[in-house]
């Protein structure tokens, strides 16, 4: 005997068995990322954080000049990252002050690694023009954050553009008795800064620190790293932003241990004390920063713990 319950629960999945098979359509795999930009806001200022890929930078015990290469691994796993890889993210920064649209350092023009150099493509996805930048301003003269001034071509990408650099970064890099003496890795680098700058020296106006590159956007000398790195200060309404450059590469390394002396910096004791210079102030004051090298899209907050500083990074904000 079948009773009604059990009658109208057959009844029902029966009628409903045509519509319970798994769906059959295979959907092809994407391959790829949608654009990396990501809006923002400071006070009055539209800020545009723009990708341009990633670089696993090859790393071995003479990475870290005053840490134990064990020490170096262990923070490495500790951020699930292998051990002789630093992950080297790239994010360049435009600043809509209303006014002008001001490019923070360009990137690395698809000439330092295959995983690198899709700025153009995110510019273009976040509906800017090349020949609209007014002003491009340089942290410091490392390939990474100035190829993208030029094409692999070596054609100006940024036609309109006036283009700031600190003068210290000039006077440290195009200085012959310099590019003579280097080590023969950096001599590359020397040379690089001329392929970028020496037809276009004309448009390259210097400035010196706590100059105002635009209404709003302050210098701040933050040598260590290069001779002449420099940060910057946005303010706008009562808000601020560090955007830091290269202060730190990967937070999870060097927030974490800013202590930490990378081989790549020039001077590692200023490096080193203008990390905690700078964190300190970003920490105190609860300020907003960038980091060039933070994972994208590279904005956050820094806290001071009782060994360095870790990286809070924002909340994805659909409104801003």
């Amino acid at each position: 005997m079948i009773n009604r319950r059990a009658f109208l629960a057959v009844s029902a999945a029966a009628a409903m068995a045509p519509f319970a098979r798994p769906a059959e359509a295979a959907a092809p795999l994407a391959g790829r990322q949608t654009p990396g930009v990501y809006r923002y806001r400071i006070g009055a200022f539209e800020l545009t954080a723009l990708y341009d890929g990633i670089w696993y930078r090859p790393i071995t015990e003479k990475f870290i000049r005053n840490a134990p290469f064990a020490e170096v691994e262990s923070a490495l796993a500790d951020a699930f990252m292998p051990n002789d890889r630093l992950a080297t993210p790239f994010t360049t920064l435009i600043v809509n002050t209303g006014k002008k649209l001001v490019l923070i350092d360009t990137g690395t023009g698809g000439q330092i690694a295959p995983s690198a150099g899709v700025l153009r493509d995110n510019l273009t996805a976040a509906g800017f023009d090349p020949k609209a930048i007014d002003t491009i301003v340089i942290s410091h003269f490392h390939p990474d954050h100035i190829n993208g001034i030029k094409d692999k071509d070596n054609d100006i990408v940024f036609p309109n553009a006036e283009i700031l650099v600190p003068a210290a970064e000039w006077t440290f890099w195009m200085d012959d008795a310099n590019l003579n003496s280097a080590p023969a890795d950096l001599k590359l680098t020397f040379r690089n800064q001329r392929r970028i700058f020496s037809d276009i020296a004309k448009r390259v106006t210097r400035f010196e620190p706590g100059a105002e590159v635009a209404p709003g956007i302050e210098t701040l000398a933050a040598p260590g790293h290069t001779p002449g790195h420099t940060v910057f200060a946005l303010h706008s309404d009562g808000q601020s932003l560090l955007v830091l450059g290269d202060t730190a590469q990967h937070p999870a390394v060097f927030a974490r241990h800013p202590d930490w002396q990378a081989a790549f910096d020039i001077d590692g004791d200023a490096a080193v004390a203008t990390r905690k210079k700078l964190f300190d102030r970003a920490a105190a004051d609860r300020m907003l920063v960038t980091g060039y090298h933070f994972p994208f899209p590279a904005c956050g907050h820094l806290i001071k713990t009782a060994g360095g500083y870790e990286h809070v990074p924002v909340e994805w904000q659909p409104n801003f």
